[in-house]
């Protein structure tokens, strides 16, 4: 299945997926008109801002199988692309009671006037379509396409899962061979290393010292008899 999979610890919070699918979706596509058209046309992708300053998640509906969505939806709005393995939302049949909104895990449904909707201002539900158009004439999403970090990557989803697996070990292996990493305050284990080497070197001690034991008193049986007599032939 092609999907655009994110890399989020590679968005720099540009923006550039936001104001690509806002134009892929104006009545226009024209970057430099677009904003000017009534309705605005609405962004489907939401870049978020992280933890940290330097850190942004671009949010995208998931196109759930099962969808939460469209199992909750009570005028049948919300259907199911089996090709392209897409969720969408046919607006003329949204009434706006946002019950999606309530079910949907990724919070990615807006709601807003759209052209081709029920009516002038009514808002109606609004997400990702996979930019289904695009992949019917064979074309990458348009959030994909202009993305520069490869934080959103169009793709058969298990090779780019696979893809990023080698790319991360091979990160981790790089660090580890470049340079030696040492716990902060030291090993932690240190105290359990050392009781251990001292716990085997004390059992090999004891087993040099019983075999010497063992061969003294061979010795000894052998040179003496149990009567006392010196001679190998025992009391006589």
């Amino acid at each position: 299945m092609r999907t655009v999979f994110v890399n989020p610890e590679r968005c720099i919070g540009c923006l550039q997926c936001e104001l690509a699918c806002a134009v892929e979706h104006s009545a226009s596509q024209d970057e430099t008109v677009a904003f000017l058209e009534v309705p605005v046309p609405r962004k489907r992708v939401h870049v978020g801002a992280g933890p940290v300053a330097t850190f942004a998640f671009p949010n995208r509906c998931r196109h759930c199988d099962p969808a939460p969505c469209l199992q909750v939806c009570p005028t049948g709005a919300i259907t199911r692309d089996d090709k392209h393995a897409l969720v969408l939302v046919e607006p003329r049949r949204c009434i706006g009671c946002a019950m999606c909104a309530v079910v949907c895990p990724f919070d990615v449904l807006t709601f807003h006037p759209v052209a081709d909707g029920p009516g002038p201002g009514v808002a109606v539900a609004v997400k990702c379509d996979g930019c289904i158009e695009r992949l019917r004439r064979g074309e990458t999403p348009a959030c994909a396409e202009v993305c520069k970090v490869d934080a959103l990557v169009f793709g058969d989803l298990n090779e780019l899962v696979a893809a990023g697996r080698l790319r991360e070990t091979g990160a981790v292996l790089a660090a580890a061979g470049a340079t030696p990493t040492e716990p902060p305050g030291g090993d932690p284990l240190a105290g359990w290393h050392a009781w251990g080497e001292a716990t085997a070197a004390a059992a090999d001690a004891a087993r040099r010292h019983e075999g010497t034991g063992t061969a003294r008193h061979n010795g000894h049986a052998r040179g003496r008899s149990p009567a006392g007599d010196d001679s190998e032939g025992g009391p006589r």
